[in-house]
């Protein structure tokens, strides 16, 4: 008997101030955020020997769980302090890198996506104490060809990517191409794809019984001549099936405990793995092209990105962060070419900087009319402080557009 191998995928993010909002005005879902991040390392440490899961962790919630202020204020709920320590268990945890701030890379330019994923790794690093990750996962996992040689660059070996964008260049059966890694290329520079099963993804996101999963799996893997990897990828912070306080309510009670004690039992052949073990073993094989597009949302299948440029307000916001990010960049080149050594003029162009990647996260823009003046709102703070560096030095006005 084969084993089937399962890969658990979980995607956490929070944006910048959220949690803290959410404290303020309505704690309980607060309460509820954090109790779901709490129980993953707990759910898993009598697992030790079969649990595996792959956590996906925004900077910016890094960012919150970090700090000393909230750790205070939520203390009595979580104590953030020994999650963080809590993560650290590579025996049943393996952290994926990600963007800081959570953008849709493929819809802000490329200088910014280099940004995103180098703080990142600075913060990523420093709290998780791992100096390479294997894995990298698209914010929304949207995804672009164009992307590789920048994920190569920064030390990645594979990148997650969803079934439905996944078009093979050497021919494959169906099954091959949901349930075997593969390889694509770009300008010369090649990854690893790791194929995320939509359907499977959607049951995960929503609630299912370990038969049900355990059938579908088998059905959908058995004309596999090869050890097949089976990947399943959702938010692990958000809907009822995650938040669920009560033990046997959520997926960690009601079907995660129950794949672990099979694997355990050897009762059955679907085991949790981590995904880098998969390719030092098996390796990858065959090419494919990833389409432009990203996971799907709701009643949206990722296509066209119409989540976060369906409307013209959205659009609009994009449009202007292209033009905040070429005079932010032009300012900051300029100030090396001209060699200007002046720590505030450093401060104010930093400041801008942080400010456009803060308006570029991605939930600006998936809430529509909602949140995008957030986006707004640190284009403005980006453009003042760029008009105090401009103020500081005037041989930087050149980069006003």
């Amino acid at each position: 008997m084969t084993d089937i191998h399962h890969a658990l995928v979980l995607n956490l993010h929070q944006p910048t101030g959220n949690l803290e909002d959410l404290l303020e005005h309505n704690e309980w879902e607060a309460r509820e955020i954090l109790l779901a991040l709490d129980r993953i390392p707990r759910s898993l440490w009598a697992y030790e020997d079969v649990g595996r899961v792959h956590l996906a962790i925004s900077g910016t919630l890094l960012e919150t769980l970090n700090s000393t202020d909230f750790q205070r204020r939520v203390y009595g709920i979580v104590d953030c302090g020994s999650l963080l320590w809590h993560l650290q268990n590579r025996k049943i945890i393996d952290i994926l890198g990600t963007g800081y701030y959570h953008p849709v890379l493929p819809l802000i330019p490329p200088p910014d996506r280099a940004e995103h994923l180098e703080r990142w790794l600075g913060i990523g690093r420093h709290l998780l104490w791992r100096k390479n990750f294997d894995g990298f996962w698209p914010p929304e996992m949207s995804f672009s060809m164009d992307m590789i040689p920048l994920l190569k660059r920064m030390g990645y070996r594979y990148v997650i990517v969803d079934s439905e964008n996944v078009e093979p260049l050497t021919p494959m059966r169906w099954h091959e191409v949901r349930y075997r890694p593969h390889t694509a290329e770009h300008d010369g520079k090649t990854i690893t794809v790791i194929v995320r099963d939509r359907h499977l993804s959607d049951a995960q996101e929503s609630g299912m019984e370990y038969d049900w999963f355990a059938k579908e799996v088998h059905e959908r893997t058995k004309l596999c001549d090869f050890p097949p990897l089976v990947t399943t990828a959702t938010d692990g912070d958000n809907g009822g099936w995650f938040r669920n306080t009560a033990e046997t309510g959520n997926f960690w009670g009601s079907f995660y405990r129950e794949l672990m004690e099979q694997a355990r039992d050897g009762h059955s052949d679907i085991k949790p793995c981590f995904i880098k073990d998969y390719l030092k073993k098996h390796g990858a094989h065959g090419k494919v092209h990833i389409k432009t597009a990203a996971w799907n949302t709701g009643w949206h299948h990722g296509r066209g990105f119409v989540q976060w440029t369906g409307s013209q307000a959205q659009k609009d916001a994009l449009a202007r962060v292209f033009d905040t990010s070429k005079a932010v960049h032009d300012a900051r080149w300029n100030a090396g070419e001209l060699h200007i050594q002046n720590p505030e003029l450093d401060y104010e162009l930093e400041n801008a900087l942080w400010h456009l990647l803060r308006g570029e996260t991605s939930c600006n823009f998936y809430w529509g009319q909602a949140w995008v003046d957030r986006c707004h709102e640190d284009l403005d703070a980006a453009w003042a402080a760029l008009d105090r560096a401009y103020a500081i030095d005037p041989r930087l006005e050149q980069t006003r557009s």
